[in-house]
């Protein structure tokens, strides 16, 4: 059947989806520009600063922020979750997040937040889907919170990350794949170039006709990346990036942007 995963097109179909989907490296929580307060048991008060690591157009990526991007690759199905994310790579991820949610704020004020049922969604694909959480039960309560204690991971903080990683998913929907027209002869080109191949010998094909949408989708989806790749490597070129440690820095950590110094 098409939609086995076994079969050559459901593969294609994912390694195609993937690139996109990695969008949800942009989607944890955003920076917070704050410092966090405490006070001891004691008669005395003492005052904990969170330690500023980069700077992006004015606006502070801290510390603490890159420790929860660590801890929530976990729940990104791109990321090796046998090897904790590096330092490097969180940052960069951020970097990119903080110049995206800026564009957000610029550009679409009247954003709607995600609806709850939108979130519930997402949630639930997670749960069944995330191989890490097939692995753990995570369908099941019991095994759902075992994963989230495993990984110091609160319900709280797995919504946000849904919430801004749906948030962002449907800005670059909303960007730039308006306008997008994919032809039927770029249809019948990556059937008979790209996807026929991927059949063994003897093994019979879907037919066009059963399959051109979702073809559709993916060269949709290859436009779309090409044209967020371009955006967001521009507002790296004209934004001012700050990287405060130095051991931090890096000319190529993940999506093959450097943090740069402005």
């Amino acid at each position: 059947m098409l939609m086995q995963r076994t079969n050559p097109y459901w593969q294609l179909v994912r390694a195609a989806m993937q690139r996109v989907c990695m969008v949800s490296l942009l989607a944890c929580g955003f920076p917070a520009a704050a410092q966090s307060v405490g006070q001891s048991p004691g008669t005395e008060n003492r005052i904990m600063f969170d330690r500023v690591v980069a700077v992006v157009n004015r606006q502070a990526i801290l510390e603490s922020d890159l420790e929860d991007e660590m801890q929530l690759s976990v729940l990104d199905p791109s990321t090796n979750t046998k090897e904790r994310m590096s330092a490097q790579v969180a940052l960069e991820r951020l970097i990119s997040r903080t110049l995206i949610h800026q564009q957000i704020q610029q550009e679409y004020q009247q954003a709607t937040e995600p609806k709850p049922e939108e979130i519930a969604a997402r949630l639930n694909e997670i749960r069944t889907e995330l191989p890490a959480c097939v692995r753990a039960d995570c369908k099941s309560d019991a095994g759902w919170a075992a994963f989230l204690k495993l990984h110091d991971l609160t319900p709280k903080q797995v919504e946000d990350y849904l919430r801004n990683r749906t948030e962002i998913l449907g800005f670059i929907e909303l960007r730039f794949r308006q306008g997008i027209r994919i032809t039927p002869e770029e249809i019948e080109t990556y059937y008979q170039g790209t996807l026929l191949p991927q059949y063994p010998s003897g093994d019979k094909p879907p037919p066009l006709q059963q399959v051109s949408s979702r073809i559709e989708e993916i060269l949709l989806q290859q436009r779309v990346n090409v044209l967020f790749d371009n955006w967001l490597s521009n507002l790296r070129k004209q934004g001012q990036i700050e990287v405060l440690d130095p051991a931090l820095e890096t000319a190529d950590a993940g999506d093959g942007q450097g943090a740069t110094k402005e």
